[in-house]
């Protein structure tokens, strides 16, 4: 175990990884383990899926950088790996490409950049951030856009895999200590947990069209068009594994359903469809297009904030902000101003803010003031 930031520095003189080409050969080491520090590497330009291509796990003593591509058995190794705490670092794409990867998740987490936000760190502080305040060391992000899917894996590229777990567990001893100071270790354990809620990571066909931005002002026949559009890409998409933007680019899906062509000519007619497109599922969209004639789903878009709910916002982040003020930390950890903007507009109490130890502080006040207000 180690007890001061100094015994740690020493271990920076030692070998500090080892590379696994069959992940159920650390099952033995990993039973005795109790916490670890969890990180990964994963493509996703080339594909739909994120294509998880390194696991790195760290204890007090060993770091181990986990291949998923070598072709050996890891069933054993996610089962055994699931059932420990883990620690990470801004940790929901890591948890989603898992999830995919494993089809399930850790039963508890520990997410040192949340942890960090609630001692007053920057709510979105990075990795290396943290490592330079708690340690006073530099790493440097200088493999960021490696390609982990080719194999072999160069020397350089595993160290920086290794050094992105390898402050975690120390880091998280530290930030632990200072939030039971603060009375808050239960608070960053319950904004972990929200990580591991499966709904952050479902992906499919119903939420497709919540994705193109630029649909939430169709009305009628192009609205309901442009839901038939985007759930067509999205099943294609996963179908073949492949960018949704591969598959059909957003403002060529937006000008189809804008212009509602009847056939293939006029779909052809439309600036910026490529006509590649048109041969190959040309009549399969149109198609979409006419039922969508039948269903227009009575979609009213979202409208702006009138008056009353512009000066109700401002009321509540001038709370959340006095709020966090007191407890020390910046009000994007509490609220942002994103959240309380979608409770406003939409009038729904299903935001964070008014669960938990959100809910005891400033939850029930505002909560409060939008009734009255």
């Amino acid at each position: 175990m180690l007890t001061s930031v100094s015994d740690f520095r020493l271990r920076l003189l030692m070998p500090h990884y080892q590379f696994v080409e069959e992940p159920d050969s650390l099952v033995p080491q990993l039973q005795s383990e109790g916490q670890l520090g969890i990180d990964t590497e994963f493509m996703r330009e080339r594909t739909y899926f994120a294509q998880l291509c390194l696991t790195q796990i760290a204890t007090p003593d060993e770091i181990w950088c986990a291949d998923p591509l070598a072709g050996h058995a890891q069933d054993a190794f996610w089962k055994e790996i699931l059932t420990h705490d883990w620690v990470l670092h801004s940790a929901r794409q890591d948890i989603e490409v898992i999830y995919q990867a494993a089809g399930a998740m850790p039963t508890s987490i520990f997410d040192t950049q949340v942890a960090a936000g609630l001692l007053g760190y920057p709510a979105q502080m990075g990795y290396a951030g943290l490592v330079k305040e708690l340690f006073d060391v530099e790493i440097h992000k200088s493999h960021t856009r490696a390609d982990w899917s080719k194999r072999p894996l160069r020397d350089e590229y595993l160290e920086y895999a290794a050094e992105d777990v390898e402050y975690l567990l120390p880091a998280c001893q530290i930030l632990t200590e200072r939030l039971e100071e603060h009375g808050r270790l239960a608070w960053a354990r319950e904004d972990s947990l929200w990580l591991l809620d499966p709904t952050l990571y479902d992906i499919g066909e119903s939420q497709a069209i919540e994705r193109l931005k630029g649909a939430r002002a169709f009305r009628g026949r192009r609205r309901a068009a442009a839901v038939k559009l985007a759930a067509w890409r999205e099943a294609e998409a996963i179908k073949r594994d492949r960018p949704r933007q591969w598959i059909m680019r957003d403002n060529v899906l937006l000008d189809i359903a804008w212009n509602l062509p009847a056939t293939e000519a006029a779909m052809a007619d439309i600036q910026g469809v490529p006509p590649k497109l048109v041969q190959r599922v040309g009549r399969q969209l149109l198609g979409l297009i006419a039922a969508a004639g039948k269903d227009d789903g009575g979609y009213d878009p979202p409208r702006p904030p009138d008056a009353r709910q512009k000066a109700l916002l401002k009321e509540m982040q001038s709370r959340v902000a006095a709020c966090a003020t007191e407890l020390g930390i910046v009000a994007e950890t509490v609220a942002s101003k994103r959240e309380l903007s979608a409770v406003v507009v939409s009038g729904h109490r299903n935001s964070r803010v008014f669960t938990g130890w959100r809910a005891e502080l400033i939850g029930n006040k505002l909560e409060s003031l939008l009734e009255t207000g």
